[in-house]
């Protein structure tokens, strides 16, 4: 992790050499000469996660790095923030001006210097004490070839020992035994300790297996095997399984040539098992050894990325559902005897920790048989974390779980780590951590992508590596939230306290011994705790708190860090926090880089925001801000500025979104990537104008547009290449929405439309990258299917007042990829015609407020795919056809494992299915029958 922290700073001190900075005589080579040792020492950073700790010498040493670079980068940031003169704009500044500025600053200057000389000794010291890098390598490799004892007793188990496999065994076997001759590739997939080796032994050693395939190999991996190695394993195996001597010469054979004898070796029907694949390489050499013979051979992988194969079958091992989990804890905790009553409920604690994942099932219980009593129970519930940091029986668990991390490269460490900031079972925004992992510097430009399309790059890779799971998606696929298992969490947070990384400070846990510094501060439920840290020093770099208690009413941030630990700030997350004015003494924090003051109460921003120079997120969202001052527009390096709220009452009301209004030349901005919601009513023609200068724009909304503005604003949309999502609302419902003249961006994939129009806008139908298409009050007398039906990848379609007809038909063949369809106040909608081979994917279909839609849809049978259908306030004269075992038109949705009808109740909407449809008059209460629903619409974009 040191690696991680030394890679970040490297990039800083390249910059701070090619920059044109006045340093002092002596100081540029001061910073050349620590550049060039930590560069000299990263070969033997870049293995010392996994070695640090069995080699005390080792560990102390890579702390020793650690704080080197964290001193260094506090010089850094102190130049940054001494010697720029924060009340100067851009470069016209005279020559008496710059003299004084010099002087002013020469004793910031000299304070620098002597700081970087004291950093130069420290690294002399440093290396000389530098580890034997020969000694380290050795047991390097010597460490990570060994099989994990928790991986060589899977391969011993008997079926009897196990739960929940009949279901993924069945499965696997299917996949194997299916009719498709030519060769196949199945990868099981999934994090650490979910039973993958334990899985494709069972299948493997399977009399059904054995007969149905004559040749059969199983190879054992591990992250350091090589493609020499694992080659002659399997020419040794298949010489024995076939009865043939093993060739001697074998040991002096090149790859190709053992490549040639396998592929040779394999002319019959064969099942290849290569358990615990870690990267793609070793793969993609060895898969040119495994002929397609088209007998129906099989190759089974086991590993813990999801992008092992580009052809082959993804098989996603689960976690064990809650039944399974808690007989699989019982039977090993309790020897096959029932639980205790009075365990119960701390068991049921322990057992969500352990989040159906068999290896901590199995090793917690290990821990647990030998406690008896409640209170023994509970304390190691209540400190799971110390727990697995020094009990031994948990140590294949810890080992399990940490290889994973040892092996991320170095930029997906600090993100991995920087989740630890987040409480326990809190869903993580997928935009928020991406904004995060930018201000904090984790990520590493590339060329011809934005900082936000590497950070996603990270996020997908870190989900291909199984140590993030998707809490919640979007209804066109993309990822919304997302969270750790609760123990990797548990791991990841003792790196985090081992390497100083983040200090978490709960009200909860006021004993905890802090660290001498802490440099990012997450504060959970409470800020008294931190009040009482004396001894502790704070070079903050990130303040985030969730889910506080205390009023922020009077909340000073100098005075819960001191007045000068939080002058180096780079992110100030508040998001949800009880505050209701903005903190004046934000502004002074020149260096910040990401304020979010997100679900506050706040009503407005000073002026004085200007002096954030430093600026990229500021997110206002669900504030009561309605107005920014002009002088916003001198955040030059601001790429996301997002302020809106929506009115509670419903989504699906006009004036249910409020946006802001700004009296600047928007167009300065010029970093802007996304800008929501800007209101245009007042001076619009300037500002749709200035709009165009925006040309980095990537989600653009527009509020209270008026027709004789449309014109303009398409010209400006036109020169907006990188545009990915469009929101435009004009100033009224009956408003006319005139973007007839855009020439559609070449990568829009998301477009919602409020306002009148007089025709439907031709330009949409060659949008063939949207995902997402809202209209609302449209109120068009032409069917827009006929323009949507045939874009490809449209997967979320959604109507509100958009067509006057009385007929929609959906087409077969169209609309190939739509996943969700919603209907709402189409008035006089009488008919819904669905052609076989429409919409064929459609899973989720909402119809509501359709009053003179008293038929079912013809040819809804035909959606075979669909997962649930919703009627909101519709005609009891439809919702009596659908009733199981009454209506006449029920077997049209016989099918459909859940269908829905809701009526609005005491402000809420209170659902039904339709088995108890008919009751609900006479038992309005029935829990099974009912659930609230506080908006019935999905308009909230």
């Amino acid at each position: 992790m040191a690696e991680s922290s030394v890679s970040f700073l490297l990039d800083k001190l390249s910059w701070l050499l090619e920059a044109e900075v006045n340093l002092q005589r002596g100081v540029r080579e001061d910073v050349e000469y620590i550049k060039d040792k930590l560069e000299h020492h990263k070969a033997i950073l870049m293995v010392a996660d996994s070695l640090e700790n069995k080699n005390h010498e080792l560990k102390e040493w890579v702390k020793s790095v650690r704080k080197i670079a964290e001193d260094m980068e506090d010089a850094i940031d102190e130049y940054d923030l001494r010697l720029v003169d924060h009340d100067q704009q851009g470069n016209n500044i005279c020559y008496f001006q710059e003299i004084c500025f010099y002087f002013k600053t020469m004793i910031a200057r000299h304070i620098i210097a002597s700081n970087i000389k004291g950093i130069k000794s420290k690294v002399e010291v440093i290396s000389h004490r530098r580890p034997n890098i020969s000694g380290v390598g050795s047991s390097s490799s010597k460490s990570r070839s060994p099989r994990l004892d928790s991986q060589g007793d899977a391969l011993l188990l008997e079926e009897a020992d196990l739960v929940g496999i009949e279901k993924p065994k069945k499965q696997l076997c299917d996949l194997l035994f299916n009719n498709e001759s030519k060769r196949e590739v199945i990868s099981i997939n999934g994090m650490g300790g979910l039973g993958k080796t334990t899985l494709a032994k069972q299948v493997y050693d399977d009399p059904e297996v054995k007969k149905h395939f004559k040749i059969h190999a199983w190879v054992n991996l591990s992250q350091s095997s090589k493609i020499e190695e694992l080659l002659k394993d399997l020419v040794q195996q298949l010489h024995i399984l076939i009865g043939k001597p093993v060739p001697e010469e074998i040991g002096m054979m090149k790859n190709d040539e053992l490549k040639r004898l396998i592929k040779n070796l394999l002319q019959s029907r064969y099942l290849i098992v290569l358990d615990d694949v870690w990267y793609v390489t070793l793969w993609n050499a060895v898969k040119l050894a495994l002929p397609n013979n088209n007998l129906g051979s099989r190759v089974i992988l086991t590993t813990r990325k999801t992008n092992i194969t580009e052809l082959g079958k993804d098989f996603h091992l689960e976690f064990l559902p809650e039944k399974e989990a808690q007989d699989l804890f019982f039977r090993k905790t309790f020897q096959g005897n029932s639980c205790p009553p009075d365990l119960k409920e701390v068991c049921l604690e322990i057992l969500q920790l352990c989040g159906g994942l068999p290896l901590a099932i199995v090793a917690i219980s290990g821990v647990m048989a030998t406690r008896k009593f409640e209170e023994e129970w509970k304390i190691v519930c209540r400190s799971i974390g110390s727990e697995i940091r020094g009990n031994d029986k948990l140590e294949d668990m810890k080992k399990v779980l940490s290889l994973s991390f040892n092996e991320l490269p170095y930029y997906l460490k600090s993100c991995l780590l920087y989740l630890s900031v987040f409480p326990e079972f809190h869903p993580i925004e997928h935009m928020r951590l991406i904004r995060l992992w930018i201000a904090e510097g984790f990520v590493n430009g590339e060329d011809g992508k934005t900082l936000e399309e590497v950070a996603d790059s990270y996020l997908k890779e870190l989900l291909n590596r199984s140590f993030l799971q998707v809490v919640e998606k979007t209804s066109d696929g993309r990822m919304k939230t997302c969270r750790m298992h609760d123990l990797l969490r548990e791991i990841v947070n003792l790196k985090s306290m081992d390497q100083n990384f983040a200090t978490i400070a709960r009200e909860d846990e006021q004993d905890t011994e802090w660290t001498e510094q802490v440099r990012r501060l997450s504060i959970i439920n409470s800020f008294r705790n931190v009040l009482k840290q004396n001894k502790t020093i704070f070079k903050l770099r990130s303040l985030l708190m969730f889910a506080l208690s205390d009023s922020l009413n009077h909340f000073s941030i100098r005075e819960l860090c001191s007045s000068t630990g939080v002058n180096l700030l780079r992110v100030l997350d508040l998001q949800d926090a009880p505050l209701e004015d903005f903190p004046a003494e934000i502004v002074d924090l020149y260096l910040l880089k990401y304020l979010s003051l997100k679900n506050t109460k706040v009503k407005s921003i000073p002026c004085s925001i200007k002096k954030l120079k430093y600026l990229e997120t500021l997110d206002l969202k669900h504030t009561y801000v309605t107005e920014l001052p002009a002088e916003i527009v001198e955040l030059e390096r601001l790429r996301h500025l997002l302020v809106y709220r929506y009115d509670i009452v419903s989504y699906a009301h006009f004036h249910a979104k409020h946006g802001f209004k700004v009296a600047a030349p928007i167009g300065n901005m010029q970093s802007l990537q996304k800008l929501c919601y800007i209101e245009v009513d007042q001076g619009s023609g300037a500002i749709m104008v200035e709009l165009g200068k925006l040309t980095q724009l990537r989600r653009l909304g527009i509020q209270k547009l008026r027709k004789e503005d449309g014109p303009t604003l398409c010209s400006s949309i036109e020169k907006m290449i990188h545009l990915r999502s469009v929101s435009i609302s004009t100033i009224t419902e009956d408003e006319i929405l005139d973007i007839h003249a855009i020439k559609p961006p070449r990568y829009l994939k998301q477009l919602y439309l409020s306002g009148c129009l007089e025709k439907f806008p031709q330009w949409i139908k060659s949008c063939n990258n949207l995902v997402r298409v809202f209209l609302k009050w449209s109120r068009l007398k032409e069917n827009p299917l006929v323009y949507l039906q045939g874009l490809p990848n449209l997967r979320h379609l959604e109507f509100l007042q958009v067509y006057v007809g009385e007929t929609l038909c959906f087409k077969a063949e169209g609309f190939p990829s739509l996943k969700v369809l919603g209907l709402d106040d189409l008035e006089v909608l009488k008919s819904i015609t669905i052609e076989k081979g429409a919409m064929q994917g459609l899973k989720k279909l909402i119809i509501q407020r359709c009053g003179s839609f008293k038929n079912v849809p013809l040819g809804i049978e035909h959606l075979t795919k669909l997962k649930s259908i919703e009627f909101f306030d519709m005609p009891d004269e439809l919702l009596m056809k659908l009733r199981p075992n009454v209506g006449r038109d029920f077997w049209r949705v016989q099918h459909v494992p859940t269908v829905y009808t809701s009526y609005r109740r005491d402000g809420g909407w209170d659902v039904y299915s339709l088995e108890t449809f008919g009751e609900r008059e006479t038992d309005s209460n029935h829990s099974s029958a009912k659930r609230s629903l506080e908006l019935p619409t999905l308009w909230k974009v």
